[in-house]
This record gives structure tokens, sequence and C-alpha cells, in this order.
């Protein structure tokens, strides 16, 4: 590598020879199965310095990594670690997850206190030692081709340290499938050809090469080319059914069972129309991150993964602006000109504008074509600055150079572990959308924010994954709680500049992940004026409409305005709420007061603050005094960590949390409003007697940022996979009625829509 071109490695260097600071092996070293426990031996063998006394070893992870963490407390524990030195010197053992430069952060740190180390000697450590009745380690939970235990010396106890030529790494492979998916167009036109994409994927939710399995298809509507049978086989990721039709307008879905019949997977909606033209709904994540800067695995198999694995239609790649070096630019503009085509699968350049909070926070920048400057927010792991005047320090720099610069290019609000402030600074000219969900967690106070601030924004939500699934990209067992989020883009046709004018008219969805169908339009009393673009920001036409769509801007004289939405869910819908701006206008339900049933739901929610550390513990028990539980299933429990159990016959208890988005759990109970259900957790402590839980939530607010507790009830069985309701809204006469709604699946999936800006 190019030493101008070599990202910064922090207290790494290079003043002493890699290849006299010793070696490294790892014993086993070849496929561990991801989310496996297993016992490894990493062997150091000194160099030709030694370690001096004091001198010391380190042994990094990445960041995105969760394996169990290493500790030295506790034998009988997982990842319990052992350090012996061949000469019987004296080591120090602990860990600490933020002992190094990123993305190497997660560090087991090894000091020679007493003695030192010569050439040939060998410090062995056993990661997992089962000895004293440890399981062993639990290796990384996704998959990588690569995973390195990196290690870093420092033989000359300066604490600069070196690392080694050779790491020692294991490849982390699939497991047996255990859950299905099969993937729809969201959108066809009858008579057009589709694909159905079909994969199993393991406990941590890797797409498995371990099926072995013949499958039955079944269809709601009649699909010409849709086989009985089709078979998946060891060694393939996945089966893609091309060339169906459909030949009559309707809603298809496809199940796939085994061969006793069992239902495997049902897939996502798909909405078959007459006709041709018009808008058609396209999916996207736009972004995430490999590990060329803070994720996992390369961005070649990033992009191989989004279209082969997860099946999008749109990808984009948002790797942190510090720690991009020239070369990785160059590369992934390479990368992005290479996987974009039109009409099948389309790539978005850019990159992460990485600011501190307090400098503006995290943005998404995207350009249209490859090859276009990167302005970061710093050089902090780059060493080459030969290009640091280009860098913008604040949010406001930023869009003011994109603008001096003529730069076609779009930005996106995100919150992640920086959070975008955008009261701090904001343009619409480039910034079209906030980001209200992703793997960080569910973030409406981004939303609320800049509808205070009276911007016309859209709503998005991607997954922002570090683990190298775009597209399907779940929490595993780290500090993330969520599912990755999906967009689903409005628009013409699938291409690059489809998906410019369609973020730029704000012509999109975002939801938690599902592919739901989403259409939200409003009718006009009187006729009114909507404008081609934001004439806040200057001229715009305007053409007479008497209703319009999620994104659109309309002026109104007079009247009101009648909100139709529709919504077909990939599981039955619980509620739609609707909002004007800042005001809950009201919530919908598909079922009625006499539907009310034997089923409790129980929904914890919220987070501590909006940065890094936002994790709710809601870890806690239910009982239900003398009722007698028939039934429980949890609702969003990503992390295969967190578990609900059956406390006897008429309690709970779970292990789980929440980063701004909710989980919960339904209980079916015997008698329908008998006894008191008392519920326990670290924020909330309640006791309601269960025939006053009904219709309406029963809310137990917890303070912080939207932490609370709400407890309900619902039908037995809710068979409403589809809902069109309607909702008169009363106009402010000042300023703007943002009109948008909030979708909610009984599975825990949400859904947000843009708003439809009306204004007097």
């Amino acid at each position: 590598m190019d030493e101008s071109d070599r990202p910064l490695a922090g207290n790494v260097v290079e003043n002493i020879a890699p290849e006299r600071a010793g070696t490294a092996t790892i014993e086993p070293a070849g496929d561990i199965e991801a989310g496996s426990y297993a016992t490894f031996k990493l062997v150091y063998t000194a160099g030709f310095y030694g370690i001096d006394d004091s001198g010391s070893l380190k042994v990094v992870f990445r960041h995105a990594a969760d394996h169990t963490r290493p500790q030295t407390e506790d034998p009988a524990a997982p990842n319990y670690v052992t350090a012996v030195a061949s000469n019987d010197a004296i080591l120090e053992v602990r860990y600490d997850p933020k002992l190094s430069v990123r993305p190497w952060d997660r560090t087991l740190y090894i000091k020679v206190v007493q003695g030192f180390m010569k050439e040939g000697d060998t410090i062995a450590i056993t990661f997992g030692d089962t000895g004293g009745g440890s399981p062993g380690m639990r290796v990384q939970t996704f998959c990588e081709d690569t995973f390195e235990f990196r290690v870093l010396a420092d033989p000359v106890a300066t604490y600069a340290y070196v690392a080694l030529p050779e790491q020692p790494t294991i490849r982390i492979v699939p497991g047996p499938p255990e859950t299905w998916r099969a993937v729809l167009p969201t959108g066809a036109h009858a008579g057009e050809p589709f694909r159905l994409s079909l994969k199993a994927e393991d406990r941590w939710g890797n797409p498995s090469d371990r099926v072995d399995a013949t499958v039955s298809l079944r269809a709601n509507l009649p699909v010409r080319g849709l086989p009985e049978t089709v078979a998946l086989e060891p060694g393939r990721f996945a089966r893609v059914i091309e060339d169906l039709t459909v030949d009559e307008p309707g809603v298809l879905r496809v199940e796939a069972r085994d061969e006793s019949g069992a239902l495997l997977a049902e897939s996502n909606p798909m909405e078959v129309v007459a006709g041709e033209g018009g808008l058609r709904p396209y999916w996207g994540d736009l972004h995430g991150q490999t590990e060329e800067t803070i994720g996992t695995n390369s961005a070649r198999a990033y992009f191989l993964f989004a279209r082969d694995r997860a099946f999008l239609d749109v990808v984009g790649h948002q790797g942190n602006d510090f720690q991009i070096t020239r070369r990785f630019w160059a590369e992934l503009n390479g990368l992005m000109g290479a996987f974009d085509a039109t009409g099948r699968f389309v790539t978005l350049p850019g990159y992460e504008w990485s600011g501190n909070t307090a400098l503006g926070g995290d943005r998404n920048v995207f350009y249209r074509t490859e090859d276009r400057p990167i302005y970061r927010s710093s050089h902090a792991l780059v060493d080459d600055r030969s290009d640091i005047d280009t860098d913008c320090g604040t949010a406001a720099v930023l869009f003011e150079r994109l603008a001096q610069e003529g730069e076609d290019a779009i930005c996106i609000a995100h919150c992640g572990g920086r959070y975008a402030d955008v009261k701090y600074a904001h343009d619409g000219r480039f910034e079209t959308a906030v980001e209200v969900h992703s793997s960080w967690g569910t973030f409406e106070w981004i939303v609320q924010d800049a509808l205070e601030m009276g911007y016309r924004v859209g709503i998005v939500a991607n997954s922002d994954g570090h683990k190298g699934r775009p597209g399907a990209s779940y929490p595993g067992a780290a500090h993330f709680g969520a599912i990755g989020g999906l967009t689903c883009l409005l628009m013409p046709e699938l291409s690059r500049d489809a998906v410019f004018e369609c973020l730029r008219a704000r012509r999109h969805y975002g939801t938690t992940g599902n592919r739901m169908i989403l259409e939200v339009t409003a009718a006009f009393e009187g006729e009114g004026q909507r404008f081609a673009g934001d004439p806040s920001l200057g001229p715009a036409t305007s053409e007479p409409v008497a209703q319009a769509m999620m994104g659109d801007i309309v002026q109104l004289s007079e009247g009101g305005a009648l909100l139709k939405v529709r919504a077909v869910g990939s599981a039955p819908i619980e509620r739609i709420d609707v909002f004007n701006g800042l005001d809950h206008v009201a919530t919908h339900r598909p079922y009625a007061q006499g539907d009310l049933g034997n089923r409790i739901r129980v929904v914890w929610e919220g987070a501590e603050y909006r940065g890094r550390f936002r994790q709710v513990v809601w870890d806690g028990t239910a009982s239900f005094g003398e009722n007698r539980i028939l039934d429980a299933v949890p609702i969003n429990f990503f992390n295969r960590d967190k578990t609900l159990a059956r406390v006897g016959e008429t309690g709970l208890e779970w292990r789980a949390l929440t980063t701004g988005n909710f989980g919960g759990f339904d209980a079916w109970l015997a008698e329908p409003a008998a006894g008191t259900l008392e519920i326990r957790t670290p924020p909330v402590e309640a006791s309601v007697p269960l025939a006053e839980i009904g219709f309406e939530d029963t809310v137990f607010d917890a303070g912080k940022l939207g932490r609370r507790l709400r407890l309900f009830r619902l039908p037995e069985r809710n068979p409403h996979l589809a809902v069109e309701m309607e909702q008169a809204i009363a106009l402010s006469e000042t300023g703007d009625n943002p009109l948008y709604v909030r979708v909610t699946q009984e599975d825990g999936h949400q859904a947000w829509s843009s708003p439809i800006y009306v204004f007097r």
C-alpha cells in the first residue's frame, strides 16, 4: 500500500520491522459455524526482539464482532481466557472494548509484568478454555471469510505496537437452515414477467448453503410458470424462479411448504395492476458499511449480498468519511459502476459525512455519478492529508460546499453512534429526507425535529448494517437492538436518475425491514396547487390538483383534506396512526371493541437518550395472578440472547432491550378478564386488573426518550392483512400540515409514509 494512502493506525507503528516482531498461529483454523461454541488456541512466538519486561501484546477484534466477550474472572462462564508464557514469565490479562483504534477496538491486552520473552519463547492464549466448565467461546454470529484474531506486539515496551505481517484467521460459515424467506417484487403489471426468490436462514439470520429440501409452492392467484415444487440443494444460498406472470389484477401471495405440508414461509404481498406505466415500488437499503471502514466483509461481497441474497433493487454504501482513503474511494466508485445495471440493480455512490453531533452529526451523502469528491468531516483515520482543504468541518459547511461546487447530491439525516442534529444544520436543496429507523433503533424524534423546524423532508429507513448483510441486517448478539430497515421507492423505472428524482420528490416510505404495500393520498374539498419543487427554496411551477400523494407539496386556499390510506401487510395489521405534523390525529384499528378476546398485549418502548448508549433494559417478570396462560409469543425479540420464558402456569420472565423501537409479548389467557396483571421491569412497575385492559392503551410513562409501557387487548385472532381507511383532517391556517401515517403490524414491524405537505 502507498504510504500516503495508508489509514491511520493509531498506536500501531512500523519503526520496528513487522517480520521481526514475531508470528502467531491459531487452532482450529478452518470453517467454524456462526454463533457456535468453540475453543481456540492462539500461540504467539516471539521474534528477534522478544518482548521486554513490561512489554505487551494486543489481540484485537473488529468493532462489529459480536463473539462472547473475553473474560478472566469466571472459569465456568463463556469465553474464559487464559494465557501462559513458555518461560514462566508472569502475565497480566484483561479485556477492554476500546483499547485500540477503530475498527480494531475490541482488545485482549496481555502484558509481561515479571520477566521477559526472548526469540522463540511463546505465549499460548486459549479463548474459551473449557477446563473450568466454560462452554467455550461463542464465535461471531454472522459470516466472514477472514475473521481475524489480529495480533499487535509491543516488543520494546514503548506502547508503540506493530501488527504481525501474517494474522491468524478463521472462516465463519452459516449454520443449518431455520427460517425460510420468500420474496416477491411489491408491484407488477398484469402479464409482466417477475421473479420469486427463496432462501433459508440459520438461527442468526445468515443465508444458509446447508439446505437440502424440496418445497412445494402455492399461490392465491393463478401464476403462469410457477412450479409445483422446487429443490434447494447444498451449496446454494438462494433459489430464484424467473419469468413468472399473473394475468389478472389482485394481490398475490405465495406460500412455500415442506414435504409434510407444513408452512415454511409466506411471501410479502405483490400488487398486480392492469395497464402500463405509472409508479411502481422498488426496495432499497441505502446505508451500510464494510471492512474497509468499520463493518465486516469486503465491499464487493456487500454488493453481491444485496443483489443475490437480500434481493434488493437499490443499494448504497456509506463508509465513515474519516476512514475512507483515496484508494478505497476509487475502489468503491469502481464497484458502484460495475454493479449498477439499469432495470435490474441500482447502486448509489456516496459516503457518510461523520461529523460529531456538536457539528451537525451524521449525514448520508449520495451522488448521481461515480468519481465525485469526498468532502470529509475530518481526516481522523486517514494519514494522507493532501486533500485536507476539501474537509467540511460542520454540516452547514458541507451543504454550502455542495452548493458552491454545483454537486448533484442528495443528503439524508441519520442517527447512528452520532446523531444528526437537524436543528443545528439543514439545507432543503440537498437534505431531502430523515432516517426514522435503522439497526440502531427507531428515531421518530428526528422526524419531529424536522417538522418542528418547518422542513419539508421525506421519511426513509435503512440498515446502517456493519455485518455485511445489506437488506437483511439482523442484530445478532451485539448492542444493536433492531432489524435494519428498508425504503420503498415509488418510481417509473429502476435507474439512478429515477432514484434521485424519487428522493427529491419524497415519493417513498420507510419500514423496519418488512415489505408492505402502503398507499397514502389526500383528497381536497377545493382545488389545490401542487408544486413541482419546494417553493420555499425558490421559484417552482405548479399545477391544479384535487388530490395528492406522499411527498407532494400542495397549496390549498380553502377546505380541508381527506386522508386515504391503504395498507397491505406482510402480517396482520394492528393499527394505523395518523399525524398532522407533531399532532397525533387518530388511531385506526381494523377490529372493533366487540372483537376483543382473551389476548393481552404488553409493549415496552423507547430510549435512554439520543446518543450512542441509548439502550433501555427491560428485563422483567409478569404474573397474571390466578389466571392461567394458554400461550405466550414474544414480539421483536431480535437478539437470540434475549428470551421470553414461562414461569409455571401464571407467569412470564424475559430479557429484553429497546433502542427507540418497541418489544413485548402477547399472552392468551384462560379467563379473559379474571385476576390482576403484575408486571416488573427496571423502568416500570405496574399492577392492573385484567378487566381494565381494553381497546385503548393503558400507558405507564417512564420518562427519558419515549420510554413507556403500554397494555391493551386484541382479538384472539386478527385476520386483517389489508386495511383501507379515511380520516378527515382539519387544516391549520398557518404553516405546513404534514400529513403522514405510521402502520404497525401484529408481528412488530412498522412503516412510515413520507408526509404530504399542505399549506394555505
